[in-house]
């Protein structure tokens, strides 16, 4: 296969070649990265290019650069992270490209809780007896801060089992104690499924007036570290407990015994970055019009939440997923700017970060915009595109634009040696595209499927297909050619198909709150939403509402922002979560949104998933 050239423009193998002699010279040492002095301090930290990509050519050169085990997996915040968003912008600003940040930088940048830090006065008295911390307990990373002095009552698993004869827990009163719960999960699936998820315990504890929580971690547990919490904060002190105390404080509990618990905890909040760059567009009457081309440069570092081999401490490179789609980004745009007349629209290039939280850079983006947003045309996403198999190349987002199948269908036979496309409808779904989709911009995500490495350390770059990613670069680069117009070219026009997608089974894919392992009874209930995963000041922000939904039958649109389900406030994802898992499908429920600054009440029918 290597010798297999797709069709191209002409002189499209000098363009390569001359692409590859392009990134050569760059890397080679004493390439100068630019005028910017922020990007040389911080490049000088960094690896060096040189000594990782020679030998390679094409989308392979950053293949292989943004996933070495240098780079620690890029997760955000991290200083991997921070050398690929500078290895990206410097490339972009050494090809010629234009800054898109603010003041011409090549930088959007925002603010993100990555894990908490615990302060000085951290105490626990049993009765006066102090309980060494750090050695016998120690305060959640989403724990308030605070002291309370109060009972302690026993609490049994920590959630109520509707319909179960030995719910006791439904019927205490936890107002005003300190509530001490088991870590493990009553249904016996382990700690890493709701009914054993501390936060899920504490947020109901707290909802039910609980001054404070104590979780009993399971035999054999460590205690967490705070460092790597990622979830908001509970409204009263929380901590976990391990080792030989936990059985003392048990027996405390059931006796009804004073305690007093002292948390300080403080969220560590980080710089985390888009990068973003342009090619103006040409043609005044379309210039202001705008083509996005993204992919999400982030990754899961040394794995932890979201891994999927969770008790791996090793690094996470995400080659696949993905320095292959930011890859073929990059290779896009340098044969953008090598081509001999630039493109009528605007052509924007975005690296997202925090996609792997949730899609964190590309909701920030589109609430704040670099490019006004009512006059871009289009997203193309690329995500996991580095492993081709069976000449399949997935196309989601194809109902979003009456346009979509036909241009794909003739650019497609155009080629030496078509794809076999497999197009999807479906305008939302589990990256960056989604977010776009959701402020009505047709979209497009291509995707070589996932495989055995996805999630995993194992994710590295000498597996990706580099044939393929080049193939898959070339096809981008037309359809953006085809959206951008250029010369006499006529820039494509998009018809946007609202609503469009497949029915209430993608919503999982997509990121709706309430999935739960089927033992679990009554956390199956789906309403169809599609929330903006970004933290918010309150409330969960509804990016789109599926067609034929519970949420778009009981009057509910994308925009509202979720503030109460039921008798639950909803402040957050998580309580969002929680809200619907104490619901079951057939249950009505009352749903308050705020909808241009208004309070406004909708009764939903929750659905089933299928």
């Amino acid at each position: 296969m290597m010798g297999a050239k797709t069709t191209r423009r002409p002189a499209s193998r000098a363009l390569l070649f001359r692409t590859s002699v392009f990134l050569l010279a760059l890397f080679l040492p004493g390439a100068s990265w630019g005028s910017s002095t922020a990007l040389a301090q911080s490049a000088a930290a960094c690896p060096a290019p040189e000594s990782l990509v020679q030998g390679f050519q094409g989308p392979m050169v950053h293949v292989r650069y943004l996933a070495d085990d240098a780079l620690e997996g890029r997760e955000v915040g991290s200083p991997g992270e921070r050398c690929a968003a500078d290895y990206i912008a410097g490339y972009f600003q050494r090809l010629g490209l234009s800054g898109a940040g603010p003041g011409g930088s090549f930088f959007q940048t925002f603010q993100v809780q990555m894990g908490s830090t615990l302060g000085q006065e951290n105490a626990l008295l049993l009765s006066g007896d102090p309980l060494p911390v750090r050695e016998l307990w120690i305060p959640f990373g989403f724990s308030s801060s605070g002291t309370v002095t109060a009972p302690l009552i026993y609490g049994g698993p920590g959630i109520s089992r509707p319909g179960t004869e030995d719910d006791f827990y439904a019927g205490l009163d936890l107002d005003g104690k300190i509530v001490v719960v088991e870590g493990a999960d009553p249904h016996g699936i382990g700690m890493a499924s709701i009914g054993g998820d501390p936060h899920f315990k504490a947020s109901l504890a707290a909802r039910r007036g609980a001054a404070g929580v104590l979780v009993l971690l399971e035999d054999g547990s460590t205690l967490p570290d705070p460092s790597l919490e990622r979830r908001p904060s509970v409204r009263v002190p929380s901590a976990a407990m391990a080792g030989p105390a936990t059985e003392r404080v048990r027996q405390a509990a059931r006796a009804g015994q004073l305690a007093t618990l002292t948390t300080t905890v403080e969220p560590r909040m980080v710089e985390a970055r888009n990068v973003a760059a342009k090619i103006p567009g040409a043609d005044p009457a379309l210039a202001h019009q705008v083509v996005v081309v993204g992919a999400h440069y982030d990754h899961l570092g040394f794995g932890d939440e979201g891994s999927l081999a969770p008790d791996s401490r090793m690094v996470h490179n995400g080659a696949d997923d993905n320095a292959s789609g930011t890859a073929a980004m990059m290779e896009a745009a340098a044969r953008m700017m090598a081509a001999p007349a630039p493109p009528s629209r605007t052509v924007l290039f975005l690296a997202f970060t925090g996609e792997e939280k949730g899609l964190w850079g590309s909701g920030h983006y589109v609430r704040e915009p670099l490019l006004p947003l009512e006059y871009t045309v289009a997203m193309i996403n690329l995500d996991m595109v580095g492993r081709l198999r069976d000449n399949t190349l997935t196309v989601y987002g194809t109902g979003t634009a009456e346009e979509w199948p036909g241009l794909l269908e003739s650019l497609n036979a155009r080629k030496t040696e078509p794809f076999v496309l497999s197009p999807i409808p479906d305008g939302f779904g589990p990256s960056d595209h989604s977010s776009f989709y959701g402020q009505s911009i047709p979209a497009l995500h291509f995707f070589t499927n996932t495989h055995a490495d996805y999630h995993r350390p194992q994710d590295e770059w000498h597996l990706i297909n580099a044939p393929g990613l080049e193939r898959v670069t070339t096809l981008v680069e037309k359809v953006t050619w085809e959206l951008a117009g250029q010369g006499s070219r006529t820039a494509a026009a998009l018809t946007l198909v609202e609503g469009a997608g497949s029915p209430p089974a993608r919503a999982m894919a997509a990121g709706e709150p309430g999935d739960a392992p089927a033992a679990a009874p009554g956390y199956g209930a789906y309403m169809g939403t599609i929330p903006d995963m970004t933290p918010q000041e309150f409330g969960v922000r509804i990016t789109g509402v599926r067609e034929g939904s519970p949420a778009e039958q009981g009057g509910l649109r994308a925009g509202d922002v979720l503030v109460a389900l039921g008798d639950h406030e909803i402040s957050d994802l998580y309580a969002y979560t929680y809200a619907l898992r104490e619901h079951k499908p057939g249950d009505p429920v009352k749903v308050e949104v705020l909808r241009d600054g208004e309070r406004l009440s909708f009764m939903v029918v929750l659905g089933v998933r299928r």
